[in-house]
């Protein structure tokens, strides 16, 4: 009577089809690799704008006499100083810096629903995701009133050289300065509000199954984690819009 032997695979530590690497699941990992991916289309739309500021050369004149001009790239001061409910006010960058606090305090709330996820509180993830939505929402709603504020532009204007005057902007001319200006940040910012909807929708997506108890019942909430990890991107991504476009 012949025997079988078995043997067991020695545990490596190396992604060996039995293992999962650096602790993280195939799902996250995907995620990871997607948000890698999704990077350097980021990277590549900053780069442009860095190439273009670059170009275009800036504006040697006092601050308070600078006016718009194609000759040279605008002053953000200029151009974001406006703010809702408060016609005529002078608040540079005002407006763009409470959209920042707003990401950021949603990233905060994402958080506070991962961590409540790892502690299997229901409850607790439900209340921290629907401030994360409404966060959310609220810069949408933000970026939603600069479009419109951005494409309105002033009462002022700027007159062209054939003596017509344009007032805020489009993708072929505007009032704030180089036509680039405008197709950079309807690009870049547009892309990164994309994102931002998309993911509200997954959130919203989330918080549904976790009202109806889907992630109580697999035992574990490991896909609020990986919408964390989106969330967290698009706010990570933000600061560095902020920085090249709204700062520099």
């Amino acid at each position: 009577m012949s025997q079988t032997t078995t043997f067991e695979q020695p545990n490596t530590g190396t992604w060996d089809g039995g293992n999962e690497p650096l602790k993280a699941s195939y799902g996250k990992l995907m995620m990871w690799f997607f948000l890698l991916s999704d990077a350097f289309t980021f990277a590549a739309f900053l780069t442009t704008y860095g190439l273009a500021r670059h170009r275009h050369k800036a504006f040697e004149g006092a601050h308070e006499s600078f006016t718009f001009s194609t000759e040279w790239w605008p002053v953000p001061d200029k151009v974001f100083n406006a703010f809702p409910f408060f016609h005529g006010v002078d608040w540079p960058l005002a407006f763009v810096a409470l959209m920042t606090m707003i990401l950021i305090l949603s990233s905060v709330t994402m958080v506070l629903a991962v961590e409540a996820g790892h502690r299997m509180d229901k409850n607790d993830v439900q209340k921290w995701l629907l401030w994360t939505i409404l966060f959310g929402s609220m810069f949408l709603g933000c970026q939603a009133w600069e479009w419109s504020h951005f494409i309105a532009g002033t009462e002022e204007g700027r007159i062209l050289a054939d003596g017509s005057v344009v007032h805020g902007a489009n993708l072929v001319v505007n009032q704030y300065g180089p036509p680039l200006f405008a197709d950079l940040f309807f690009f870049i910012t547009g892309f990164h509000g994309t994102h931002v909807f998309s993911g509200v929708v997954l959130l919203l997506m989330i918080f549904i199954n976790t009202v109806n108890g889907v992630y109580q019942r697999r035992g574990h909430y490991e896909m609020v984690e990986k919408v964390g990890l989106y969330w967290h991107f698009v706010d990570l991504v933000w600061v560095f819009v902020f920085t090249f476009f709204y700062l520099v």
